[in-house]
């Protein structure tokens, strides 16, 4: 609409990927309403964003619907908690969050005709016995485990974007993440990247859960941000799901060893057992990703790590200095 700036709706928009969604939203002109209930994101994430006047923030949860505006123009739907440590803490608000939250956010799509972007993850594969993994591929996920809560949350949303997109016409767009790494992940989040940074900095044993031979693929968030963008630039009869992650696959045991080389620590590897239903290998197959979205990974594992571990520094010394203050 000529004279209005585009209005980009990002749920769990002060979340690690939400909050870099929301600055590449801001940078490319658009008007952000980033909405979050707070449960795993943090007001930290977007401080920077704040008094820009393109960006709003709202406190809100997408298990209930949200009529906060009057015209929108995309939805993005980032909003649930994606590491283990956190999904599984409230595993019945997880499932709503990933099916009514998307069942509001989808019906919200359908009220303003606008595309949605479904945020699904590799997780949907489960603990595949193809690999690497192709968007045709339907997985091995336990219904009933530990992690169910959101591997089949996810894939429930997936099976909505569908249905809404057959039935209603609704324009959906669906990626499925693969790991991401970056600046803004949370200390004590589970995810690997972060756990063996913070334990490297802090001098303290790597914990690698298993022997450390089972695999995954690390993408740096900026790349996957990228890859974001241009999937909802596609045609609107492209629903995907698309992969979106790096196929450069590491074992987790040489991760941990990269990790302890960046940081310089002395830090030593400890093993212990592996969690119920945890992949053992995940690496995503992106040949349709560089077909339709021309995309690929562009930053090299050992560079995004250097970036990252830097920002775990000047968060871990803010911590240390606050402490001090504070005591």
């Amino acid at each position: 609409m000529k004279g209005h700036p585009y209005i980009s709706l990002v749920a769990g928009g002060a979340g690690f990927i939400g909050s870099h969604l929301c600055r590449r939203l801001l940078h490319e002109g658009r008007q952000v309403v980033c909405i979050d209930n707070l449960q795993t994101g943090s007001i930290r994430n977007i401080q920077p964003l704040i008094d820009h006047p393109l960006f709003q923030f709202v406190n809100h949860d997408i298990v209930q619907p949200y009529m906060g505006l009057e015209r929108i123009d995309e939805i993005y739907n980032l909003a649930c908690p994606a590491s283990p440590i956190h999904y599984q803490d409230d595993p019945i608000h997880t499932t709503e969050t990933c099916v009514i939250g998307m069942l509001n956010l989808l019906k919200l799509a359908q009220n303003h005709g606008c595309p949605i972007l479904q945020a699904s993850t590799s997780e949907v594969y489960g603990d595949a016995s193809v690999h690497p993994q192709k968007e045709d591929y339907w997985g091995n996920v336990n219904p009933i485990g530990l992690r169910s809560c959101y591997d089949i949350g996810k894939r429930c949303a997936e099976s909505l974007c569908m249905d809404f997109y057959r039935k209603h016409g609704v324009k959906v767009k669906i990626i499925r993440i693969f790991n991401t790494y970056g600046p803004r992940m949370a200390i004590g989040d589970g995810r690997v990247v972060s756990n063996f940074i913070v334990q490297a900095l802090r001098g303290e044993p790597i914990t690698i859960y298993g022997d450390g031979s089972h695999t995954r693929s690390f993408q740096y968030v900026d790349d996957l941000i990228e890859g974001i963008m241009r999937m909802m630039q596609t045609d609107d009869e492209f629903t995907g799901p698309v992969n979106l992650g790096n196929p450069d696959e590491r074992s987790v045991r040489e991760l941990a060893e990269l990790v302890i080389q960046l940081t310089g620590s002395k830090s030593e590897l400890m093993f212990l057992p592996i969690p119920p239903d945890d992949p053992h290998h995940r690496q995503p197959d992106i040949t349709m990703a560089k077909t339709v979205l021309r995309w690929k990974p562009m930053v090299p594992l050992d560079e995004g790590l250097k970036q990252t571990i830097e920002y775990f520094k000047d968060k871990l010394r803010d911590l240390q200095t606050n402490n001090i203050i504070n005591n």
